[in-house]
């Protein structure tokens, strides 16, 4: 009798699905947490539940991971990252490509670079590796020319020539879009500006070739990148329903690297 309880018992367990695992991944507004959004879908079905936190920042969601606040992140390019762990001396690894977003340059008072006066003033953002990026779209377009030898890390003081004696005003990545009332231009990461109403493909003055170093990440801890769940987020973003997803919301502005 007794035998027969148990094996009912264990029967009735089996019918349930195995508890799912959570995980917190941080992102920034926009296409990132979008995004983000789909992949929790897929995870689902895979039982892993994964929590979405939204920062709005670049700085803090790094640093939340380290702390071990989140299990993963993904919001940052590699060259970011690389930085992050080399001034900050960060633990962390990436673990897979996610999407690419091209830079954009926006004015509210031009309608291309040629129409930049004399001794303009263009924002860019502060940290190193994104006002790098900005430089190299605006080289890309001729508007200056920089050190062939500075890399990504390109600063205002590799600038070689700069023609029309543009100013940089340097300003936190968030704040851009807000500054175009106030500078002739501003080269904006994507995900600020489509948070701002900002179109890369209609509004932006000038854009970023697509084909770049800068491909997004999901990073994690070094010493959590070989723990299933990561192979279940990874997997989970790299699926065609995201990269379809990707496709139909973002109609070429954001572009899936894997």
């Amino acid at each position: 009798m007794k035998k027969l309880i148990l094996a009912a018992a264990l029967a009735a367990f089996a019918a349930f699905p195995a508890l799912a695992e959570t995980i917190k991944v941080g992102v920034t507004p926009g296409e990132h947490a979008q995004i983000m959004e789909k992949v929790k879908e897929i995870a689902a079905k895979k039982g892993l539940d994964v929590e979405i936190l939204e920062f709005s920042d670049y700085v803090v969601p790094n640093q939340a991971l380290a702390d071990g606040e989140l299990n993963a992140n993904s919001f940052q390019h590699q060259p970011y990252l690389d930085n992050q762990i080399a001034d900050r001396g960060f633990d962390i690894v990436s673990v897979g490509l996610t999407i690419t977003t091209p830079m954009g340059v926006y004015s509210k008072k031009v309608k291309n670079l040629d129409e930049l006066k004399d001794g303009a003033t263009i924002g860019i953002p502060n940290d190193p590796t994104n006002g790098g990026r900005a430089l190299l779209v605006l080289a890309s377009k001729g508007l200056i020319k920089v050190k062939p030898d500075a890399g990504l890390k390109v600063t205002p003081a590799d600038i070689t020539e700069n023609p029309k004696n543009i100013e940089f005003a340097e300003l936190d990545a968030a704040q851009l879009p807000r500054s175009l009332d106030d500078v002739d231009a501003a080269v904006i990461n994507t995900n600020y500006a489509l948070e701002a109403g900002l179109n890369p493909k209609k509004d932006a003055i000038a854009i970023e070739r697509e084909k770049s170093p800068y491909a997004n990440v999901i990073a994690v801890r070094s010493q959590d990148k070989d723990q299933p769940w990561v192979k279940t987020l990874v997997e989970s973003y790299h699926s065609d329903a995201v990269k379809q997803f990707i496709a139909d919301t973002f109609k070429g502005t954001v572009i899936a690297s894997w």
